[in-house]
């Protein structure tokens, strides 16, 4: 029936799981970016000395010529013709004929500090950028960074594989009857030929990998949209907002537990096929 549970899930997943496909695509591009110092271009001090440089002296252009049109508005004051302009067609023929010998023109000055505000706000973005790479290369060279720059080339390399298999599985309609820990530990096992208990230990280590993956995807969910929210969020659209969260998070969390089904064991994940139907 239509309102079955099946059915339910079913269009509920069809969203959950497309977030889930743009949310991880993100991921698979950004965390590798941001982490493998393959994507870090080199950056030394004399460039951002030269950065700031350039940056001072465009402020310093700023500030004079800003006095230069204080001071001519200070002049023409002091003459009168800020409040005294002439007034009629004949006053507008005079005003435009007769110009004060050496006054500035500020019309064309006013342009000129809009360009150098605008380029010294280019300026500024670029050396805060360039800092950031900078302390991302002192990151780098550290414990912690050299561990993540090898995540970086280890998910990679799984992301690409996975995206391959994917596709084998779509077009030949394939179905794994194999999790992917029990399957590593059989191939590790049969490798270096040593006794383990491949069930008792597959269970466990799927179980603990499902808890991460669902903790670790639902953690990067939150933190997402709330950088979404924040950026489009206002006092009056706070309430749709929350609204919106509440319901993506359901969303989310369904579509989790459809998709975790393909990380267990056989016989757990028959369990939750006969919860949520034959989906």
């Amino acid at each position: 029936g239509i309102l079955s549970i099946e059915q339910l899930i079913s269009r509920v997943g069809v969203i959950g799981v497309t977030l889930m496909a743009l949310l991880s695509g993100f991921g698979a591009v950004n965390c590798p970016y941001t982490y493998m110092s393959y994507f870090l271009r080199n950056v030394t001090d004399a460039d951002i000395l030269a950065l700031e440089r350039r940056l001072l002296q465009t402020m310093d252009m700023i500030v004079s010529k800003k006095k230069r049109i204080a001071v001519a508005h200070r002049t023409m004051f002091q003459r009168g013709e800020v409040h005294n302009k002439p007034t009629g067609f004949w006053g507008m023929i005079k005003s435009v004929t007769s110009s004060v010998a050496g006054s500035e023109n500020l019309s064309l000055i006013q342009q000129e500090v809009d360009a150098l505000e605008e380029l010294s706000r280019q300026l500024f973005l670029e050396t805060a950028d360039l800092h950031a790479t900078k302390e991302r290369i002192e990151y780098s060279k550290t414990f912690q960074g050299k561990y993540f720059n090898f995540l970086g080339y280890f998910f990679s390399i799984y992301c690409v594989w996975k995206i391959f298999m994917a596709t084998i599985n779509i077009v030949f309609d394939r179905v794994g009857k194999t999790d992917p820990v029990t399957r590593g530990i059989e191939i590790t096992v049969n490798y270096l030929g040593i006794q383990f208990d491949v069930k008792f230990w597959s269970q466990h280590i799927s179980f603990i990998l499902v808890g991460i993956i669902i903790v670790t995807s639902i953690r990067g969910l939150l933190i997402t949209l709330t950088k979404f929210f924040y950026a489009i969020s206002s006092s009056k659209s706070s309430n749709v907002i929350v609204l919106l969260l509440a319901q993506i998070m359901g969303m989310y969390f369904v579509s989790s537990v459809l998709l975790i089904r393909m990380s267990m064991p056989l016989e757990y994940r028959t369990i939750i096929t006969e919860v949520l139907g034959e989906l």
